[in-house]
């Protein structure tokens, strides 16, 4: 078996932890992609106490900084020659939020590391997943959508400038543009070997110390909702199986859900029309020097 190289963003804790376990476990090289080298150099602790041949390596990543991520590629860039897996877990949704947060960068926070940073690190390393057999790049949205079913991006105002701000408004355009960018981009790369596929994340047990400012009454809802949840360990199978079962290798713009079974998104997000609109307004944020060259 060839072994496959794997960037996991946001793979310090929760789903993202538990896929860079998964898949080090089949015998591939992981890189825990974390924006803290001291919560990543614990995920990696964790997992070599858990399998002491695993081949993984914890890299600097800040998905809302795109300076940050110019870096990481830079870096990746000169250690290796190719990239099999890019999985975009790493995603920004503080619950105890109640205003708009912008970055250093002056983008509003949940906009930039849940949508702008995936589009761009994908961006930079396409050659290098086209330098694979079969690269894979999985996208990550939220079963929330099926009952937010109305959510579209505000192409006039993404960042909460003139609109009253709310995490969940902020969390759910971010994944529902991130569905678009699965569909628009599959279609831009069917005639390479780079296939991409999102992942409706369902219920998942998450550790609400996380969180230390939300309500009691938001403990409260969470305990409650927890109990209904899967465990990180089980939905990261489904990042497993998308990024390395051999019969994946030509499927591609495909969403798939926590048991391994296509659904569909709603139906604006499978509008070419505004797929372009929503994508002239995510590379209108980018900086020259944002083509795969970099």
């Amino acid at each position: 078996m060839e072994k496959k190289i794997c960037i996991i963003t946001g793979a310090n804790a929760g789903i993202g932890e538990a896929a860079a376990g998964q898949v080090g476990a089949a015998g591939h090289h992981v890189i825990l992609a974390c924006r803290s080298k001291e919560r990543g150099e614990s995920a990696l602790r964790k997992l070599r106490s858990n399998n002491i041949h695993i081949s993984a390596e914890v890299m600097i990543l800040d998905m809302s900084l795109q300076s940050s991520i110019h870096r990481f590629v830079r870096a990746f860039k000169a250690k290796y020659d190719h990239l099999d897996i890019l999985i975009h877990n790493a995603a920004y949704f503080d619950i105890s939020q109640k205003q708009a947060i912008k970055t250093t960068e002056g983008i509003e926070q949940v906009w930039a590391t849940n949508h702008l940073g995936p589009v761009l690190l994908t961006n930079l390393l396409l050659g290098y997943l086209m330098a694979s057999p079969n690269g894979r790049i999985l996208t990550i949205a939220s079963k929330g959508l099926v009952i937010m079913r109305h959510t579209k991006v505000d192409l006039e105002d993404p960042e909460f400038e003139t609109r009253r701000f709310s995490v969940p408004k902020a969390y759910y355009q971010s994944k529902c543009a991130q569905i678009i960018y699965t569909y628009w981009l599959a279609k831009k790369l069917k005639e390479t070997s780079i296939t991409v596929n999102c992942i409706r994340v369902t219920n998942v047990k998450i550790d609400i110390s996380r969180y230390p400012n939300i309500s009691r009454f938001n403990k409260w809802l969470y305990k409650q909702k927890s109990k209904k949840s899967i465990t990180p360990e089980v939905m990261a199978k489904t990042y497993t199986f998308l990024a390395l079962d051999p019969r994946f290798e030509r499927v591609t713009g495909r969403y798939f859900n926590e048991h391994n079974e296509e659904v569909k998104s709603s139906a604006y997000t499978y509008s070419e029309d505004e797929a372009e609109k929503v994508m002239k307004l995510t590379f209108s944020y980018f900086k020259e020097g944002a083509e795969e060259n970099a």
